[in-house]
């Protein structure tokens, strides 16, 4: 079994408390003995998986498998190509090297119902949606990647693993995959060669739901 999840901000990817004010998986009524494949930091939003089969575990979350998770990430301030290039190369963050990966600014700009709780806002500040395509998910990198280059990140939410995107599954909403997504998400899509502009456009037009 396969569960496609919408977590919500304030929602921790495990079942039992973490001694924080975050509300848990427990409830969201999963079906039992299923577990997050990974997960995603509690301010953090979008397509979570949810499994009963540790074997899987592995092809989604280690890096040789280039198994690709697109994030969309509202940072501070307007990137320039440098700095997006910089995302795209890899950083030294702390004691390590991230991984290339693919940064690029989402146009046009999407749509996004406000979060809840609201993002911090300066009025004097403008923000930018931007695209990333990793292939590893260390501790809040994407956080620390676009820190890394002086463009903070104010919201990140999770549109796709593998070639399973999030579409039109509302905040809080789950459904098992039938087995076409469940092929979709265990796909390792990782375009190297840099996305399309239309394609972009196309998935920035639709994505994620309001």
């Amino acid at each position: 079994m396969l569960i496609a999840f919408n977590k919500p901000c304030s929602v921790v990817s495990r079942f039992t408390p973490d001694g924080s004010p975050n509300r848990t998986l427990a409830e969201f009524g999963f079906p039992g003995n299923v577990y997050p494949l990974g997960r995603l930091d509690a301010d953090s939003e979008g397509l979570l998986l949810l499994g009963d089969e540790a074997r899987i575990n592995e092809a989604l979350l280690h890096p040789r498998h280039a198994h690709g998770r697109e994030y969309w990430a509202q940072v501070e301030r307007i990137p320039t190509p440098d700095a997006l290039l910089q995302l795209g190369e890899g950083l030294a963050i702390g004691a390590r090297q991230t991984l290339p990966c693919r940064a690029w600014s989402l146009e046009p700009q999407p749509e996004v119902a406000p979060r809840d709780p609201p993002i911090r806002f300066r009025k004097s500040v403008p923000t930018c949606w931007i695209g990333l395509e990793l292939i590893e998910g260390k501790n809040r990198q994407v956080r620390r990647m676009t820190a890394a280059i002086g463009h903070p990140t104010l919201r990140l939410i999770r549109v796709r693993i593998g070639g399973f995107e999030l579409s039109d599954l509302a905040p809080g909403a789950w459904r098992i995959l039938t087995a076409a997504e469940r092929k979709l998400a265990l796909a390792a899509r990782m375009d190297r060669e840099g996305p399309k502009e239309a394609d972009v456009a196309a998935r920035a037009s639709n994505r994620p739901p309001k």
